[in-house]
């Protein structure tokens, strides 16, 4: 078996121990295919997964990555429907973060022409968690309105352009000031700075009776004013407890404090309320290949009429995944942050030419 690199999870704590090791990999087993991959999604889950945050994980080491995408380079036993050489994205549970990954081939979709490895691969987690949470579970319809908290980040950025695929939505977004001529630019009505405000209060001098959708990827306290921000009818998603991560490694006295205020309900008070509570986890739903294929096969069209388009926020070497992840973790990305294996010298000598 020939020798690739991989980036592999060696603990649970900072920045460094996701390492970059070689490996050796078979070829593909009946019914899988192997991809040889240009590019790969960073994710806020992938950071605490570093952590030791996530409760479905492989026995360490191993290699993260929930997203990728990249060219076929073999076909195993009974694979008809992908050819060698079809471009491909492919979404997982792990595993992806490597030069050569073997996947089923059912957990693999063509990418549409003109569309980049690199925005491929910011394409399957966030646009396939932002459409789910707005559509199926939130109803959107026109004239309603949606408080997206970390808008600038890579599920807000696909969620602003979802709703923007519907009439007359009025999007609330918060991020940090420096990144609200972005959001106003993206379609955000109404930018606010979680950093400096109480965002409840913001959207209520705006909108007094609230919001009818909010996606909250914070948990803990923030859950419960998102509720209390909901309109009669209005639905809840909450989809990440984002408020666990205050550090590099795991912070026991921010998971207390997150868990302590995690908001509870029990049926009979939502019954008076009118309102709805969802919970959303695409980990959770990695087997499910019929749902998330029609969900991708509905993104794909929106991509193809030019309704929604991946904003790809920086590229890092595979080397540079320490800083990719710092850079995620400290917010400082507007859109989706990539990380690429190196160009083979062939390569960039062929691009050249």
């Amino acid at each position: 078996a020939a020798e690739h690199r991989a980036l592999v999870l060696t603990g649970f704590g900072g920045y460094e121990k996701v390492k970059l090791q070689a490996r050796r990999g078979g070829g593909p087993r009946p019914g899988e295919l192997s991809v040889r991959v240009r590019a790969c999604g960073l994710n806020f889950a992938d950071v605490m997964v570093r952590q030791g945050l996530y409760e479905r994980q492989p026995p360490l080491p191993y290699c993260p990555g929930m997203e990728c995408a990249g060219t076929v380079s073999a076909l195993g036993d009974g694979v008809r429907e992908r050819q060698v050489g079809d471009r491909v994205m492919v979404l997982a549970r792990s595993g992806l973060w490597q030069e050569v990954v073997n996947v089923p081939a059912n957990q693999t979709w063509l990418i549409p022409e003109g569309m980049s490895f690199e925005e491929a691969a910011a394409f399957p987690v966030n646009y396939i968690t932002a459409y789910m949470i707005l559509f199926d579970f939130g109803n959107l319809r026109p004239n309603q309105s949606v408080l997206i908290h970390m808008a600038a980040g890579g599920v807000g950025t696909a969620a602003v352009q979802l709703c923007k695929t519907v009439e007359n939505v009025t999007i609330f977004g918060t991020a940090s000031a420096s990144k609200h001529d972005a959001l106003k630019t993206g379609g955000v009505a109404h930018p606010i700075d979680y950093r400096t405000m109480d965002y409840a209060e913001e959207v209520r001098k705006i909108s007094p009776k609230g919001v009818d959708i909010v996606m909250d990827p914070l948990g803990g306290s923030d859950t419960s004013k998102a509720f209390h921000l909901l309109k009669p009818m209005g639905k809840l998603i909450t989809y990440g407890v984002t408020n666990l991560i205050t550090g590099q490694k795991r912070n026991f006295m921010a998971m207390a404090k997150t868990w302590w205020n995690q908001f509870s309900i029990n049926a009979l008070q939502l019954l008076h309320h009118n309102k709805a509570v969802c919970g959303y986890d695409l980990g959770n739903l990695d087997e499910e290949y019929e749902l998330l294929g029609g969900v991708i096969t509905k993104l794909i069209n929106l991509y193809n009429q030019g309704k929604i388009k991946p904003k790809i926020d920086s590229v890092w070497p595979f080397e540079k995944v320490a800083d990719a992840m710092r850079w995620m973790q400290e917010k400082k990305n507007v859109g989706k942050v990539i990380l690429v294996p190196e160009v083979p010298k062939e390569e960039s000598k062929k691009e050249e030419n």
